[in-house]
């Protein structure tokens, strides 16, 4: 096994995991009487990072690491620790709320709207370059960038009507 493709079975199998969590997340999430919204962009997101991994375990596989791109990638995910640590059982891939709660403002929620997504970007862009492909970090960039643009909008515009019904239903 090469030290990418040690790499990149870690990835693939931290991946594999934070889809159980947050199908479990979600599931749970949904007993409480939450919804998910705008799903219809969700195949395309995964359609990305899945194209994004495979091009990886395909090129990438047999190449030599930049050991210091990899150091920004194990930062980044520092980061996204930090961000489902903080949203807790709140953590899924999907758009999902829960009435009457609150927004999370706490941890990186202070500084950034959607932190998840800034660490995604950067892990999207970053990882290629550990395998010295700047071109699958380009595409995937460009492509996460379209996915998140939806996203994003559809998230802000949920996250937007659950707090407003939560500040109407505040006495």
């Amino acid at each position: 096994m090469t030290a990418a493709e040690f790499i990149l079975a870690l990835v693939t199998l931290q991946r594999a995991g934070e889809l159980v969590l947050s199908h479990y997340n979600t599931r749970r999430l949904m007993a409480r009487g939450a919804v998910e919204v705008a799903p219809r962009h969700y195949p395309l997101m995964v359609a990305v990072h899945a194209g994004w991994l495979i091009s990886l375990w395909v090129f990438g596989h047999d190449r030599p690491v930049n050991v210091a791109a990899l150091l920004i990638y194990l930062m980044l995910q520092g980061l996204r620790i930090w961000v489902m640590r903080t949203l807790g059982p709140r953590w899924t891939t999907r758009i999902i709320v829960l009435p009457g709660e609150n927004l999370v403002s706490a941890g990186p929620y202070r500084f950034l709207a959607h932190p998840n997504y800034a660490v995604v970007a950067g892990e999207i862009a970053v990882l290629p370059l550990v395998f010295g492909l700047p071109l699958a970090a380009v595409i995937f960039t460009v492509l996460n960038s379209a996915v998140l643009a939806i996203r994003i909008r559809a998230e802000n515009r949920a996250l937007d009507a659950s707090a407003a019904m939560t500040a109407r239903s505040a006495p």
